[in-house]
């Protein structure tokens, strides 16, 4: 993602998450503030991902694919781990939400595990942002946040010849 990126970005952010921003463990963040990478086709994001490094780790903001079934989702995510090896981070994490069945399956394909539940974590964030919809996917009801690791091990140097 490029600095010339950032507005039709935050208009994404807007139409997949009910507002420019993200509410996640109890903080409000701006992805079209963040760094990402993006997926387009003709000119129009049909994929994106925002994340930030923070000491050792990279968080996952945002993770979205408009075109289901064509490996965007995925790419993102593997381009995603592969900078966070370069960069060195201990591992990548991610919040979703008890509703996220589908999302949760494929997290846990790329190797991402279940490391806490923020029980009522959906509905303090709620305080935050009133418009996060009650019910979710398949009308769950939205209440939990689920904090999901996957551990790195950074790349090696090869030996020197």
């Amino acid at each position: 993602m490029q600095d010339n990126d950032r507005e039709q970005v935050a208009m994404f952010i807007e139409g997949h998450w009910f507002g420019r921003d993200v509410i996640a463990h109890g903080q409000r963040f701006f992805p079209h503030e963040e760094e990402g990478f993006i997926e387009r086709r003709d000119n129009k994001i049909v994929g994106l991902l925002t994340f930030r490094v923070n000491g050792h780790g990279m968080e996952i903001l945002t993770v979205n694919s408009t075109l289901e079934g064509m490996g965007i989702g995925t790419s993102l995510m593997l381009s995603a781990i592969d900078e966070a090896r370069k960069r060195g981070c201990d591992k990548v994490s991610l919040a979703t939400t008890n509703d996220n069945i589908k999302g949760l399956r494929f997290y846990q394909r790329i190797g991402f595990r279940i490391t806490k539940v923020n029980v009522g974590g959906i509905d303090t964030a709620r305080k935050l942002k009133p418009n996060i919809p009650k019910k979710g996917d398949d009308e769950i009801a939205i209440h939990d946040e689920i904090i999901m690791e996957l551990p790195l091990k950074p790349y090696l140097d090869p030996p020197e010849a």
